[in-house]
């Protein structure tokens, strides 16, 4: 009798796990159609993930939107004004430019116009020059022609030659009687009463003076006839 418990037990353990190998296996069917209708299955979960995956791409939408707006805020607002003190800068410096491009012109033109004159007047100065040192050789050419002395002969045609060739360089002489008197190019070293004149005037030139263009080298010395 004691060895019925144990066999009950043995029993009672072998029908449970007998009942346990019986247990058949849980078989999920995933899919999307229904084989015997045809319809399209939305399981819960795929329900709540097609939920899930549209709200997170409405907010992606709507925080695309949000920011697609406020670069267009942005735009309106801050990049024109950004361009226009961009602008406004490159204006400036552009005005800034010219005004220095002007200064330099002027500059440039006032210097050329400095050196042009300078280049003029060291070249007139440096005729002057040579004209003032060839007066005593014209005075003596004067002397010798009035004493005859270079009426024919090699010597008139060199002193003709000499005469000649100072005038291409401006010289005249002031050498005319019977004119007005005039302080800027006569030095009057006589005066003497003259009839039949109402101003003073040349009567005689003692020294003959020059003058190369409107400067006078030298002013000629000469007997004034002057009024009664």
């Amino acid at each position: 009798m004691p060895h019925n418990g144990n066999e009950e037990e043995h029993s009672s353990s072998g029908q449970r796990d007998q009942g346990k190998q019986r247990e058949e296996p849980v078989i999920r069917d995933h899919r999307k159609v229904d084989p015997v209708t045809g319809e399209a299955r939305h399981p819960e979960g795929e329900q709540h993930a097609e939920a899930a995956s549209s709200a997170a791409a409405d907010a992606a939408d709507s925080d695309g939107d949000a920011l697609a707006q406020a670069e267009e805020i942005l735009n309106r607002v801050e990049v024109p004004a950004e361009e226009s003190v961009a602008q406004g800068t490159e204006a400036a410096a552009a005005a800034e430019l010219k005004n220095d491009l002007l200064r330099l012109q002027a500059v440039y033109v006032n210097y050329r116009k400095r050196v042009e004159r300078d280049r003029a007047v060291a070249g007139e100065m440096a005729v002057i020059g040579v004209l003032n040192s060839l007066l005593p050789v014209l005075d003596d050419v004067d002397a010798a022609r009035q004493h005859g002395d270079l009426v024919d002969g090699p010597f008139a045609a060199i002193a003709a030659k000499l005469e000649n060739a100072l005038k291409t360089y401006g010289l005249t002489r002031i050498d005319e009687t019977g004119v007005e008197f005039d302080p800027t190019v006569h030095e009057a070293l006589i005066q003497q009463p003259g009839e039949d004149i109402e101003v003073d005037t040349v009567r005689q030139v003692l020294r003959s003076g020059y003058k190369s263009g409107e400067r006078v080298l030298r002013a000629a010395q000469v007997i004034v006839a002057v009024p009664a």
